[in-house]
């Protein structure tokens, strides 16, 4: 197995940071091949700008179009040409970051916003009767599998269906379903630590050892169950889901998951 970590915590010495550490050598002593893109150390940048399309850039810039243009013509920056290169040689990409006011790290979405280019991770694919493009389980990434590795630092109960901050499976869904599975990512089960910040280093070698078991399972994990955009659930071009397909009283997010 081929796995790329993209890291984002400014802290090495951190829990995410020792997380990431682990999965590198855990991944590694098992025979499988690790890249890391630390966003930090790379002093990644994180803001799309003109600069990043060179010769495709308009003006005014069109971040889209101008996007697809550069992917199809070779002339993004190679920082964003070598994310997606390595995106392409992944078999699985661990995501490892803390939830900082209910989403991802500032730098992490940079990284999304300039990596998946148009063309690239959207754009792609035919509009007919039957497809509205290669989306929501087809696309550049299919055939790859993804996971988030997170760490939240209030209490779980905080994050249940009834807790005040709402469910941690809405709160991931834009991410999961919004941004890994809608180029093609089969999307695993979250990691997530929870009350991070009330752990100690007494706490963390019995973290360490549920992590290192499902390190060694990512390829035997069942990814979420999220429905296909053309394969029958949904009419096209409305995208609605088809009446009946939806469990009996499941609404909001929980529809777009068979089962």
């Amino acid at each position: 197995m081929k796995t790329l970590i993209v890291h984002a915590h400014p802290e090495p010495r951190s829990l995410n940071g020792s997380l990431k550490d682990l999965a590198v050598s855990t991944l590694e002593a098992a025979g499988h091949e690790v890249r890391v893109s630390d966003l930090y150390a790379m002093n990644w940048k994180a803001v799309v700008d003109a600069a990043d399309y060179g010769p495709e850039a308009s003006n005014p810039l069109k971040v889209a179009r101008d996007s697809g243009r550069a992917f199809d013509a070779g002339t993004l920056t190679p920082d964003v040409r070598a994310e997606q290169e390595k995106l392409l040689w992944a078999d699985t990409v661990i995501f490892q970051f803390p939830l900082w006011w209910y989403s991802m790290p500032a730098i992490l979405k940079g990284w999304v916003d300039r990596v998946f280019t148009f063309h690239f991770a959207y754009g792609v694919g035919e509009h007919n009767e039957t497809k509205y493009g290669e989306r929501y389980g087809e696309g550049t990434l299919a055939g790859r599998r993804a996971l988030l590795s997170v760490t939240v630092g209030g209490l779980e109960s905080h994050y249940s269906s009834r807790g005040i901050n709402g469910p941690i499976d809405d709160l991931l869904f834009p991410i999961q379903h919004g941004i890994l599975y809608y180029p093609g990512l089969e999307v695993l089960p979250p990691f997530i630590l929870h009350g991070t910040d009330r752990m100690t280093e007494a706490d963390y070698p019995e973290v360490a050892k549920a992590w290192e078991e499902r390190l060694l399972t990512l390829e035997s994990t069942e990814p979420i169950a999220f429905r296909r955009q053309n394969f029958g659930d949904y009419e096209i071009p409305s995208l609605h889901l088809k009446e009946g397909l939806e469990p009996a009283g499941r609404t909001g997010f929980g529809l777009h998951v068979r089962g």
